[in-house]
């Protein structure tokens, strides 16, 4: 079988773009998307050949600590966007407009978009939400902003959706057949599902020009995407049902240290071979 284009080292681009993404679809490819909120991983996953890295406002929960999306800043997830451009060469870079920095209006929203592209180097925003937000994206299209629209379990609207809860079953999959066509009438580039029957994630991707991207929405969508957390096995509470975990990272890192921590209060470490001579 031929290396698709996007992941060929000779034929494919030397840094991803959004027609990339585009001739992806059409030539029936599909491509990846991982979280990353450092320089360090977003260096190995680039090099990985990873097409686009998402600074995700789940950094609020996987790097800050809190307990849901919605307390991070647009500040911190410049700080976050920052460090991801920085390790980044080939993929490209999307960053979340976090929760209030938005919702209030369309010209709200590309305000946001325009400093996480200025002050975070950001190729691309994602926005949370249906029809009620195409203006929004409209509006930053417009200003020269490439945007990523999310439907189906949109974390932001975790209180409002009655927590984590599968979208779009029964009569919600036409509402969301229609979110979808209305965020790519106003200019989005991509449209991501997140928890989603596989049908109903098959038929938006079906019924769209632009490629899709799931988490939790089976296999027919374009791209895939996952915290990279959960993918290596870094993370204390419960894996999603959807997650497939390619590594314990969890259980290395701590045999790692607390050999490092025997060692030390043992005075094994450091050992004549890790020290300076006369």
């Amino acid at each position: 079988m031929p290396q698709p284009y996007l992941s060929d080292p000779d034929k494919g681009p030397s840094r991803i773009r959004v027609h990339h993404l585009q001739q992806a679809k059409e030539r029936g490819e599909k491509f990846a998307m991982l979280t990353a909120y450092d320089v360090m991983m977003a260096e190995i996953f680039d090099q990985a050949g990873i097409e686009i890295l998402l600074v995700g406002d789940s950094a609020a929960n996987t790097v800050i600590g809190y307990d849901s999306t919605l307390p991070i800043t647009v500040d911190e997830m410049i700080v976050f966007t920052k460090a991801v451009s920085n390790g980044t060469k080939r993929a490209l870079v999307v960053a979340d407009l976090p929760f209030g920095s938005y919702e209030q209006s369309a010209q709200q929203a590309v305000a946001t978009a325009v400093r996480l592209m200025k002050e975070g180097g950001a190729q691309a925003v994602k926005i949370e939400g249906g029809h009620e937000f195409a203006e929004h994206v409209r509006a930053m299209v417009l200003a020269g902003v490439p945007v990523i629209g999310h439907i189906g379990f949109t974390p932001q609207s975790e209180h409002a959706l009655g927590g984590y809860r599968i979208q779009g079953r029964g009569d919600a999959a036409e509402s969301m057949i229609a979110d979808a066509k209305a965020l790519e009438r106003a200019g989005a580039f991509t449209i991501l599902m997140e928890m989603v029957p596989s049908p109903v994630a098959a038929k938006v991707d079906e019924v769209l020009t632009v490629p899709t991207i799931g988490i939790g929405a089976g296999n027919a969508t374009t791209g895939q995407v996952l915290v990279w957390q959960d993918l290596l096995g870094l993370g204390a509470n419960r894996t999603p049902r959807f997650v497939k975990k390619y590594a314990d990272l969890r259980s290395v890192i701590s045999s790692a240290v607390s050999q490092y921590h025997q060692e030390v209060v043992s005075g094994a470490f450091p050992s004549a071979d890790y020290e300076f001579k006369e």
